[in-house]
């Protein structure tokens, strides 16, 4: 089968090599010229045949919005659009009623598994009805990993971006709570080699993941992260996950905290801590520091 693809950055190149290496052919689209097989998103749909299958791998948000709407411009009825970016869940109803106005379909999909992808598959998250995402099977069968499991119809149009975005928060929470555990671990003198602990968990213990195993690699390369900065970015889904939280009354502590943290690895000094200490200051007479 053929797939065009739009997007072939960190993932949409693995993705598009490993839908190769299970004998489809790709033709992909990226601003980059380097890195495209064609020089326009016309081009790429002129060379696909019907029923089209396009999978777009952009930026969330605008770069997202602008390539559906150019693509809604050329494809034709019958023809499936797939979003894999990481797009906002309440950007799918939309997304797919603009397409479905011209009787083209939608499906969302959300994608981990960064850059190990490509030699370990990607879990797959996809939304949409039967009949479009029926259209796209071939290539999410060439996109999971081997087995049964890592691939999920997760339900109508939204449900697959808003399963990736639970899938993030848990992440977001599982980081957080690797993080400060190994923080207290480096702190006491008693403890006196914390990567070989790490290490130690990696075999039967309830807390081994994937996780804990990329921990283990980044204290290899740097036993005590002594070249990184204590700054974190998030990519906007935990944010999303916190909101549909509040939106359903649903208590996330553990996610919200680690969100929170994110946002306090960005102060260089922090403001509430000058008012703690103030407080602490005044109450009880503590010593603070001065600039």
């Amino acid at each position: 089968m053929e797939l065009g693809l739009v997007g072939l950055g960190k993932m949409g190149g693995n993705m598009r090599e490993r839908i190769r290496r299970a004998g489809h052919t790709v033709i992909g689209y990226d601003r980059n010229a380097d890195l495209a097989d064609v020089h326009s998103l016309e081009e790429l749909v002129g060379k696909l045949p019907g029923p089209r299958v396009v999978w777009v791998m952009v930026p969330a948000g605008a770069p997202t919005q602008s390539t559906i709407d150019e693509l809604a411009e050329l494809l034709e009825p019958g023809d499936v659009v797939v979003d894999g970016g990481n797009s906002r869940w309440t950007d799918d109803e939309k997304h797919a009623g603009e397409l479905a106005a011209k009787g083209i379909g939608f499906v969302d999909c959300g994608v981990s598994g960064g850059v190990w992808g490509l030699e370990n598959g990607y879990a797959l998250m996809y939304g949409g009805d039967a009949e479009n995402v029926a259209k796209v099977q071939p290539f999410f069968d060439a996109l999971k990993p081997e087995g049964d499991f890592g691939a999920v119809h997760a339900g109508k149009v939204g449900a697959g971006h808003f399963a990736k975005m639970v899938h993030n928060g848990i992440e977001y929470a599982m980081m957080q709570a690797y993080a400060e555990g190994w923080e207290l671990l480096e702190k006491v003198d008693s403890v006196t080699d914390v990567r070989e602990v790490f290490r130690s968990w990696q075999e039967g213990t309830v807390i081994r993941s994937w996780l804990l195993d990329l921990a283990v690699n980044a204290l290899d390369e740097d036993e005590h992260l002594d070249g990184l900065k204590g700054y974190a970015q998030d990519s906007g889904e935990g944010r999303w996950t916190v909101e549909a939280a509040i939106d359903n009354a649903v208590p996330l502590p553990a996610i919200t905290a680690s969100l929170f943290a994110r946002f306090a690895s960005r102060q260089e000094d922090s403001p509430q801590m000058k008012m703690i200490a103030a407080l602490r200051n005044q109450f009880g007479g503590h010593a603070v520091e001065k600039k």
